[in-house]
C-alpha cells in the first residue's frame, strides 16, 4: 500500500559540548514519533490511552530511525530505560525515547574565534526508503522545542530550525531525511583576553626599546628576545586547542602579523647598533684615534661592562670595571682619586640628565619607528577588526 506517514517532533534538553578538535557536537534530546497502526486499536470507556515501558517495543512494530553522521549515541536508561510507548483507542501511537547523541559537525575555522557555526542534526529511516515510509515534522517549524535554559560556555545559539529533504544512495533509492539545524555563535571576550589583549601587550612592549639609549645593548637586546618568545607562547597555545586544518585562521592573521612586528622591532635595533658603530668608527677615525688597529668605541665598550661612556674619553680593555665601580679608595690614593674626579663630576652629570642624553643619543631610525610601528599597527587592527565583525 502507501507509505506509511510518521511524524517527528524534538525537544532539545542540553546541548552536552562542542568540540573543535573532533568536529563533533552531543546534544540531549526527546525524540518523539507519530503513526498509526490499527492493528493495536482498541475500544475503551474508561480509558483515553495506554501507557507502556520499553518492554513492549520488542514486540510490535516501530520505525527504523537513526542519526545520520552519528559517532556515539545512547539511550539512557537510569534507573530504567527512557523509552514510553502510549497507544490510543483508535490505534494512534506515540513513542518517545531520551537520547544523547554525538554527531559530525562541518566546521569552517577560516574566521576563527570571530565565527559563527553552523550544525546540523539528521534523521533517516534506515531500512525504508520514501515508498514503504514518510518521515515528515508533526507541527511544522513548531515541531522542534527547546529548554530556555541552554548555554553553552564558548558559544551563543543563535537560532534552531527545523527543515526537511531526501537523500538518495545509489543501492536502496530515496529516503526522507529531517535536520535539526542550528547555529552557533563563538563569544569573543575569551580570546580577547587569552590571545589578542596579551599579544597586543608585546606589541606595545616591543616599542618600549624604541626609547631607551640606542648604546644600551644588553637592555634592547633582552627586551626584544623577551617579546619574541612570548609572542611564540601565545601562538603555540592556541595552536594546541586547534584541529591541524590546512588554511588560515584569522587569529593566525592577528597573531603572525603581531609576531612580525615585534620581529621587526628586534631587526630594527640591529640596523641602529650597526649604523652607530660604524658612526662612531668614522668620528673616532676623524679625531685621529685609530691609528692601526682602532681603539674599542662606546658600543663596544658598553657590551662588556654595561656602562655608558663618553666617546671623548680613551677607553682600553684594562680600565672597564673600575670606570663603572664608584671611587672608594682610600683617601691616600691621591693621584688615582685625581684622575677619576672629572669621570665621577661626568658620571653625576649624566645622572642628571638622563632624559636630555637618551634624546641626543638615539638615532634617526628610533625617532622614526616611534612614529611608524604604532601608525601602522593602528590601521592594522582597525581593518582586522572591521574585516571579521
Amino acid at each position: 500500500g502507501s507509505p506509511i506517514p510518521v511524524g517527528i517532533d524534538v525537544q532539545v534538553e542540553s546541548i552536552d559540548s562542542i568540540s573543535e578538535v573532533d568536529m563533533d557536537f552531543t546534544m540531549t534530546l526527546y525524540l518523539r514519533h507519530y503513526w498509526k497502526d490499527e492493528r493495536l486499536s482498541f475500544h475503551s470507556n474508561k480509558n483515553k490511552s495506554m501507557t507502556f515501558d520499553g518492554r513492549l517495543i520488542k514486540k510490535i512494530w516501530v520505525p527504523d530511525v537513526f542519526f545520520v553522521h552519528s559517532k556515539r549515541s545512547f539511550i539512557h536508561d537510569t534507573t530504567v530505560e527512557n523509552i514510553m510507548l502510549r497507544v490510543y483507542p483508535d490505534g494512534n501511537v506515540l513513542f518517545s525515547l531520551r537520547i544523547t547523541v554525538s554527531a559530525m559537525c562541518f566546521m569552517d575555522f577560516s574566521r576563527f574565534p570571530l565565527d559563527t557555526q553552523n550544525c546540523s542534526l539528521e534523521l533517516e529511516s534506515y531500512a525504508y526508503n520514501e515508498d514503504d515510509l514518510m518521515l515528515y515534522w508533526k507541527h511544522g517549524n513548531k515541531s522542534l522545542s527547546t529548554d530556555e535554559h541552554i548555554s553553552l560556555s564558548q558559544f551563543f545559539i543563535e537560532e534552531f530550525s527545523a527543515s526537511s529533504g531526501l537523500a538518495f544512495y545509489s543501492s536502496t533509492g530515496w529516503y526522507n531525511r529531517l535536520f535539526i539545524n542550528f547555529a552557533l555563535r563563538r563569544h569573543i571576550f575569551f580570546f580577547v583576553l587569552q590571545s589578542y589583549f596579551p599579544a597586543m601587550l608585546m606589541v606595545m612592549l616591543s616599542w618600549v626599546s624604541f626609547w631607551i639609549d640606542r648604546r644600551a645593548v644588553p637592555a634592547r637586546v633582552s627586551l626584544g628576545i623577551t617579546t619574541v618568545l612570548t609572542m611564540s607562547t601565545i601562538m603555540t597555545g592556541v595552536s594546541a586547542s586547534m584541529p591541524q586544518v590546512s588554511y588560515i585562521k584569522a587569529v593566525d592573521v592577528y597573531l603572525w602579523i603581531s609576531f612580525l612586528f615585534v620581529f621587526l622591532s628586534v631587526i630594527e635595533y640591529a640596523a641602529v647598533n650597526y649604523l652607530t658603530t660604524i658612526e662612531e668608527r668614522k668620528q673616532l677615525k676623524k679625531r685621529g684615534k685609530a691609528s692601526g688597529m682602532y681603539s674599542i668605541d662606546a658600543v663596544q665598550a658598553m657590551a662588556f661592562d654595561g656602562c655608558f661612556h663618553d666617546t671623548d674619553v680613551d677607553m682600553d680593555l684594562t680600565g672597564f670595571s673600575d670606570r663603572c665601580e664608584e671611587n672608594d679608595a682610600p683617601a691616600g690614593a691621591a693621584s688615582v682619586s685625581n684622575v677619576d674626579t672629572p669621570r665621577i663630576k661626568r658620571k653625576r652629570s649624566l645622572k642628571g640628565n638622563v632624559g636630555r642624553i637618551i634624546l641626543q643619543n638615539n638615532h634617526v631610525i628610533d625617532t622614526y619607528s616611534r612614529i611608524i610601528f604604532p601608525s601602522v599597527y593602528i590601521v592594522f587592527n582597525f581593518f582586522y577588526w572591521g574585516l571579521y565583525i
